[in-house]
C-alpha cells in the first residue's frame, strides 16, 4: 500500500476486535469498546496550526489507541484503512 497523508495526518490499519471472551462468550454488540486499536501504517510530515507547529509524536508500527467514530475508512488497492488526525490518537501501546 502506497498512501502518504498530509499534514498532521495519520494512516492505520485497524486492528479487528473480539466478538467474544477468551472463555467463548458472544459479546452483545451494545457492549462493543468505544475505542480502536490500530497499527501506524503512514504519517504526515505535521504541520503549522495557529502559528504554532504541531510535532508528529506517533511512528509507522506504532500501536495506537483512538475513538472508534474518529477518522474517515478509504480502500486502498482493497484494503481498508483509516485516516485519523494526531490529536484523535490517544494513546500509543506500547
Amino acid at each position: 500500500m502506497n498512501i502518504k497523508p498530509l499534514f498532521d495526518n495519520v494512516v492505520v490499519d485497524v486492528k479487528e476486535k473480539n466478538e467474544t471472551t477468551k472463555g467463548g462468550f458472544i459479546l452483545p454488540s451494545a457492549s462493543a469498546d468505544k475505542y480502536s486499536t490500530a497499527t501506524v501504517v503512514s504519517v504526515g510530515i505535521g504541520g503549522n496550526l495557529y502559528g504554532k507547529e504541531i510535532v508528529m509524536q506517533v511512528k509507522t508500527g506504532d500501536t495506537v489507541l483512538f475513538p472508534t467514530d474518529a477518522g474517515t475508512k478509504i480502500k486502498v488497492n482493497g484494503e481498508e484503512v483509516t485516516i485519523v488526525r494526531q490529536s484523535d490518537i490517544i494513546a500509543i501501546i506500547e
